[in-house]
């Protein structure tokens, strides 16, 4: 099973970032053969989409296209939202603008909040709120806030409670997240949907 992890914060050195590895990393601890590939955006950033996509503009296309194949071939999904200012960051809207290509059709995702205090639930309702219309994500009805981000999540081995608190409850998450993942297969394949026809929702 493989697990697409998009960081979406747009600093190089985000502390999202190092919550995208740590979940990459804890992943393989509860089964060697899940695989997983980590986006960071503030390292591998996107042109802002525009719909000359849509016309194979090579400029949106060229960056988008190995970043889609990677996600396609995912079975789950795993978005970290840290709060700015109570909101999404700009770079991961933009991410699910060229998300609606059809990359997580149908598959579980799991929102991350991410927050430097004891903030970070705004970035949860944002995502629920607007960005599987086109994407067909199917969150799952767990996420995790990870507050304080700047102290836990750091060492091999938790260091407090919270630390320690914060890993369960990611662990616990995870393994709901690859049970979606088996089985929101059988949908995929099962012939009921109609991308072609419904490739947008309402």
């Amino acid at each position: 099973m493989k697990f697409a992890i998009v960081s979406g914060s747009h600093r190089p050195a985000a502390q999202s970032g190092k919550v995208a590895r740590f979940i990459g990393s804890h992943l393989k601890t509860l089964n060697p053969e899940y695989s997983t590939y980590v986006l960071e955006l503030g390292k591998a950033a996107l042109p802002l989409w525009e719909e000359g996509i849509w016309n194979k503009d090579p400029k949106m296309l060229g960056p988008w296209k190995p970043i889609s194949e990677e996600i396609s071939g995912a079975d789950a999904f795993v978005a970290i939202a840290p709060e700015w200012s109570g909101m999404v960051p700009a770079a991961l809207k933009n991410f699910f603008l060229f998300a609606s290509d059809g990359c997580l059709y149908h598959k579980p995702g799991l929102i991350v909040g991410v927050s430097a205090s004891r903030n970070g639930a705004y970035p949860v309702a944002e995502l629920r709120t607007s960005s599987y219309k086109n994407t067909h994500v199917q969150y799952i009805s767990e996420h995790v806030i990870v507050r304080n981000v700047t102290e836990v999540l750091n060492e091999e081995t938790a260091v407090s409670e919270e630390d320690s608190l914060i890993r369960k409850r990611l662990d616990y998450s995870l393994r709901v997240l690859a049970e979606y993942g088996k089985a929101l297969r059988g949908v995929r394949v099962s012939g009921v949907l109609n991308r072609k026809d419904f490739p947008y929702g309402m």
